[in-house]
């Protein structure tokens, strides 16, 4: 793509001195909230993405689902300090009053414990960090939410299976409920908020300016070429390109030390609108984790978004480029979608037209983020985002800028991993957990689920 329009921002360096100079590849919601820590810290930051827009890759095509349902301790209380940005959204950004700001919704989060114990191993987590949560009983979950059918199929089927119209041979143990969780209404928005933010700190943004090189001195970065001949330099690079992340790191040359990788996937989100006389509440409905019909759901206005949770039966669409993607709804993944979520919901029904969005997710092998530097010095990682990441955008930016000052002024993170206190409930999140030389613990690989 050759470059495009560029806007630019001028920076005033505050006090006079040289600034440390640092680029972010991509601005999405990751890159966007690493460019804004950054510049608030006195960096001078540019921003550069092939896009027309802050947020309009896979940010766009997120769930936004907020939840604290990991199976890390890191990953628990990364999630737990995220909420506090969405909860205080207005006063993380500090736009101007008449700036249209994204709404984070704190529906709770309802979590079925079913045969595949996936909830369950949460909780020792949950305890750990003093997330809030209850325990449902199955017959409290129907109480609750009565429309909900309380049968369980585990594990998930094919549509077309027999076994899918069976009657459920048994019911759901019951339901892991965290009152705290929730989703942000507007993902997209939330990237712009954090770009304008980023840029009222003295951020330059350059969208539709793709990186084609990168060029070194000595032995670290010295910056990056562009499409159409244009170079920026930096004393740091990180690269947040979101599903371009490893052809960029590829053009580092940077992949050689990593145990972990990760491969485009092509996801998609169905959105189902909910008929006014189905009995069916929406308004204040908790996003819910249905591992064992195959879905996660959750409000969107009058309707429901339902994605998949990456079933055993369900094909996995990788992609060799994530240009190549197919953006047009497939039927059997919608007809998976949906009829899983009238089978959970009976009075909901099935609509007569097809509607949802799809992206293209960057997953890593374990399904847990890259949150690291690499062996080239001055060139980081924040990337693998699995689609699962949104919710730790803003929290993501602020561990990584603490880890690029510390390694910067001489921290041997690779031997020593960075722990980062949260700005928010001051919580312990050891970034040794997301170093792109971790060992992949198959037993703990989670999935999208927003």
């Amino acid at each position: 793509m050759p470059a495009g329009q560029v806007c630019t921002v001028l920076y005033v360096d505050r006090d006079d001195r040289r600034t440390r100079r640092a680029i972010v590849v991509g601005a999405g919601v990751v890159g966007s909230a690493v460019s804004l820590e950054l510049a608030r810290r006195g960096w001078q930051v540019t921003v550069v993405d092939r896009g027309p827009a802050p947020g309009h890759g896979s940010t766009s095509a997120s769930s936004a689902v907020v939840r604290f349902t990991y199976s890390t301790i890191a990953g628990t209380a990364m999630a737990y300090e995220g909420e506090g940005y969405w909860r205080g959204w207005a006063g993380h950004v500090r736009l101007p009053h008449d700036v249209p700001l994204t709404t984070f919704v704190p529906c709770g989060m309802v979590f079925f414990d079913d045969e595949s114990h996936i909830a369950a191993g949460c909780v020792p987590m949950l305890e750990a960090l003093g997330v809030r949560h209850e325990w449902w009983t199955v017959d409290e979950l129907g109480r609750r939410l009565p429309h909900l059918s309380t049968g369980g199929w585990f594990p998930p089927t094919p549509v077309d299976d027999p076994a899918f119209a069976a009657d459920p041979p048994r019911r759901l143990h019951g339901a892991l409920f965290t009152p705290e969780a929730g989703y942000v209404t507007d993902p997209q928005l939330a990237a712009q908020n954090l770009a304008d933010a980023a840029v009222a700190a003295g951020a330059v943004l350059r969208m539709r300016s793709e990186v084609v090189g990168v060029f070194r001195r000595g032995s670290r970065v010295g910056g990056v070429e562009l499409a159409g001949g244009g170079r920026i330099e930096a004393d740091v690079v990180v690269n947040a390109a979101g599903p371009h992340s490893t052809i960029v790191n590829t053009l580092a040359g940077v992949t050689g030390d990593m145990t972990v990788t990760t491969r485009p996937l092509r996801q998609q989100v169905s959105h189902v609108r909910v008929p006014a006389d189905s009995g069916v509440p929406t308004a204040g409905h908790p996003t819910t984790a249905d591992m064992d019909g195959g879905i996660y759901f959750r409000p969107d206005h009058e309707a429901l978004l339902v994605g998949g949770v990456e079933a055993e039966c369900d094909p996995l669409v990788w992609l060799d480029d994530p240009d190549d993607v197919d953006l047009e709804l497939d039927p059997a993944e919608w007809e998976a979608q949906v009829y899983r979520l009238a089978r959970r919901i009976p009075a909901l029904g099935i609509p007569h037209e097809r509607r949802g969005v799809v992206g293209v997710y960057d997953v890593s092998d374990d399904w847990l983020p890259i949150i690291d530097r690499s062996e080239l010095d001055g060139w980081y990682l924040a990337m693998g985002t699995s689609g699962n990441q949104f919710k730790n955008g803003p929290i993501i930016g602020h561990c990584l800028a603490e880890l690029i000052e510390r390694v910067e002024d001489g921290h041997d993170h690779d031997t020593d991993p960075v722990v980062v206190t949260g700005p928010h409930r001051g919580l312990s999140i050891d970034l040794g957990t997301f170093s792109r030389r971790r060992t992949i613990d198959r037993d703990r690989a989670a999935g999208v689920m927003g």
